[in-house]
C-alpha cells in the first residue's frame, strides 16, 4: 500500500489551520507578529554590540606645551614680576595700550631746561618748574602760584610779571595791563575784542615764538589788525 504524501501547499494550509485552532490567529496576523518580533531582537543586538567594553590605549606622551596651550601664562594679582620660571612672559596689563592722561606744558623764561614737556594729569606749577629743572639763580618766582593746577597746552613763564587776577563777577576791563607772556585764555578774554578763538591765537603765536618781546608783534598774530591793536595796546605788556 503506497504511503500518501502532502504537497507543500497543503501543508501550508494544514499550518494556518492548526495556527487558527490552537492560538486563534490567522497566518498574516501571526507573519507580522514575526516581522516586528525579529526587528526587535535586531535592534537589540545592535545595541549590545555597540554597548560592549572595549579596549582603550592611552595617547603618547607628548613633552613641552600643548598647541593649544596660551602664550602668555596667566598670573593672579599678587604675583610679583619674575616670579614665574626662567623664561616666562611678564604678566600683561589688563588695560593694554591704555596710557595714562598727560599735560603738554610749555615752560619758558627763566628755566634751566625750558620748553614743552608732558606731565601727569593734575600737575601744578611747581611741578612743571622742577621738570624744567627750576629757575635760575637769582630769579623771582613770586609771580608763579606754584600751586595752581596746570591746564594742557599752557605755557609757564619763569621770572616774567606777574599776571592780573582775572576780574570778578562784573565783567568789565582789566585792573592792571595784561602780560601777553603769562596770561591764560581766561584772562586774555577780559580785553575788549578777545574772545575764546582770538585768545587760543594768542597762546599759539607765544609757543610758537618763546613769547613776546614787545608789543608791537601783537600785529604779527592772526586776526589782530590795526584797529583792535590800537585798542589792545594800552592794555597788555609783554
Amino acid at each position: 500500500m503506497a504511503r500518501f504524501r502532502a504537497t507543500p501547499a497543503e501543508r501550508l494550509r494544514a499550518f494556518r489551520g492548526w495556527l487558527y485552532v490552537r492560538c486563534g490567529l490567522e497566518f498574516r496576523t501571526a507573519a507580522a507578529l514575526l516581522v516586528v518580533l525579529a526587528v526587535a531582537v535586531g535592534f537589540a543586538v545592535q545595541h549590545f554590540w555597540t554597548g560592549r567594553p572595549r579596549t582603550v590605549s592611552a595617547p603618547a606622551r607628548v613633552d613641552g606645551p600643548s598647541p593649544g596651550a596660551s602664550l602668555f601664562p596667566m598670573r593672579g594679582p599678587s604675583a610679583a614680576p619674575g616670579s614665574g620660571p626662567a623664561g616666562s612672559v611678564p604678566n600683561v596689563p589688563a588695560a593694554v595700550g591704555a596710557a595714562k592722561t598727560v599735560l603738554t606744558v610749555d615752560v619758558a623764561g627763566k628755566a634751566r631746561r625750558p620748553g614743552l614737556l608732558r606731565l601727569p594729569a593734575g600737575s601744578r606749577v611747581a611741578d612743571a618748574l622742577a621738570a624744567a629743572g627750576g629757575a635760575l639763580p637769582g630769579t623771582d618766582t613770586s609771580a608763579l602760584n606754584l600751586a595752581r593746577v596746570l591746564a594742557d597746552g599752557e605755557q609757564v613763564v619763569v621770572g616774567g610779571p606777574p599776571a592780573p587776577a582775572a576780574p570778578g563777577p562784573g565783567g568789565g576791563a582789566p585792573a592792571g595791563p595784561v602780560s601777553l607772556n603769562s596770561a591764560t585764555s581766561a584772562q586774555l578774554e577780559t580785553l575788549p575784542g578777545v574772545g575764546p578763538v582770538l585768545a587760543r591765537h594768542i597762546l599759539d603765536y607765544r609757543a610758537q615764538h618763546g613769547g613776546f618781546a614787545s608789543v608791537d608783534q601783537l600785529r604779527n598774530v592772526t586776526g589782530i589788525g590795526d584797529r583792535r591793536f590800537s585798542d589792545l595796546k594800552p592794555l597788555v605788556q609783554p
